[in-house]
């Protein structure tokens, strides 16, 4: 296994620790998208960008974008900073790291808020349009990202949305061969076999978004995930409205409200 990596993180607030992990592509602004709700709120707030994202170091040699490795950066993290017990809020890949841990450290998690999870033996990953991602991300920086992307099969209704989007997020990393290299290598691992969620046994909110708007994370694989985790509770957007895991403010307020219950 790859050693922890320099990782940035960002640090907000005092109280009650909750620590937020973003998305493949992503970086520590893309969870609750710039929202100060939760340190204001009373909580010690931490994000950081994972492994090769943002301005986090890349893994040694382009290897190490395992879910093994993710979890164990976060926990090496936790450790760095003191922190004993936390509430855990991932979005995609940060919520697959999260869930990681608390199977193998539960002692640890206070509670999860699992948004936008992805990972399920009945929705492969695609992992030819993951290389085809990497590839035009190697190739051609964020054009070549967002040209491999094809805006064209997103609903025209979120398309402008997702295209500025995507082109936030690209542009924000400094190492774009390593978030190139994690294309390849995160969707290749697993983070757990689907039947140990029945195993956690954290607090846990789902956060899941509807189909229209983000089809890369199935509202079946959120329900399937709240279904799975025992005493899980479901949150969705109400029809029409944009993604819940889109609307910091709102999200904050889920994050918060479990935060309270378990810190």
């Amino acid at each position: 296994m790859s050693p922890l990596p320099d990782l940035h993180v960002v640090e907000a607030g005092e109280g009650p620790p909750i620590v937020l992990l973003h998305g493949l592509t992503a970086t520590h602004r893309y969870v609750v998208h710039g929202s100060r709700a939760l340190e204001r709120g009373g909580f010690r707030t931490v994000a950081y960008d994972a492994r090769g994202h943002g301005a986090s170091a890349p893994a040694p040699d382009g290897e190490g974008y395992t879910y093994p490795e993710l979890a164990a950066d976060l926990l090496g993290l936790l450790d760095l900073l003191g922190i004993d017990r936390a509430v855990l809020a991932g979005a995609s890949m940060g919520a697959h790291t999260a869930l990681r841990l608390a199977l193998d450290e539960p002692d640890r998690v206070a509670g999860l808020v699992v948004i936008t999870p992805a990972s399920h033996p009945d929705f492969p990953p695609g992992l030819e349009r993951w290389d085809r991602l990497s590839a035009g991300l190697r190739s051609g920086g964020v054009e070549g990202f967002v040209e491999a992307y094809g805006l064209e099969h997103v609903d025209p209704a979120w398309r402008a949305t997702m295209e500025k989007v995507l082109r936030q997020r690209l542009g924000a990393h400094e190492h774009q061969d390593a978030v190139a290299d994690a294309l390849q290598q995160v969707p290749r691992s697993q983070p757990f076999a689907f039947e140990e969620l029945a195993r956690v046994h954290a607090p846990t909110v789902v956060v899941a978004d509807r189909d229209e708007a983000d089809p890369g994370h199935p509202l079946a694989v959120g329900e399937a995930y709240a279904a799975q985790i025992p005493g899980a509770r479901l949150e969705v957007e109400a029809e029409g409205e944009s993604p819940l895991a889109w609307r910091g403010g709102s999200l904050s307020k889920v994050i918060a409200a479990l935060a309270s219950e378990v810190l």
